[in-house]
């Protein structure tokens, strides 16, 4: 089944089933989609499901730099609500691969293309990137690959 029809399906049994805030937060990320696909120019095709997997990590993303601010200036509440988001939100995400399986696919990278300093991050973190997918955070990987690089 395509994410956005899965998406679509999961608004309507949490509605039905009473859950309003996965029903609020999904139609959140419905409308999130929805503005993707007119910004693209694909309102009448839309979005692969890899398009949309990008749109989730970026929410999700959203939701725990959020979750960072509201902790640092003490809004425990707040935090809690975009930490509940997130956790829904992620449940459309592949899974996600640990940091020893990004250093392994880091160091493929750096090895294939002779990187040597931090010069060829961006290269090595394109091409983690490229082949993990939505199944790295971003951050992860930035971290990872300076950490190798500067080794």
């Amino acid at each position: 089944m395509a994410l956005s029809a899965q998406i679509q399906d999961d608004i309507k049994a949490a509605l039905l089933g009473g859950d309003r805030f996965v029903g609020d937060t999904l139609r959140n990320l419905k409308a999130a989609i929805l503005n993707e696909e007119v910004a693209q120019g694909k309102r009448d095709t839309g979005l692969s499901d890899e398009e949309i997997e990008k749109i989730i990590v970026r929410e999700v993303k959203k939701r725990n730099e959020s979750i960072e601010l509201y902790e640092a200036n003490d809004r425990a509440e707040l935090a809690a609500v975009e930490r509940q988001e997130a956790e829904v939100l992620s449940r459309y995400l592949p899974k996600q691969l640990t940091e020893d399986e990004i250093r392994v696919i880091a160091q493929t990278v750096i090895d294939q293309i002779g990187a040597i300093g931090v010069q060829q991050m961006g290269q090595v973190i394109g091409g983690v990137k490229a082949k993990a997918g939505a199944s790295a955070d971003g951050a992860t990987v930035a971290r990872i690959v300076k950490e190798l690089l500067h080794s």
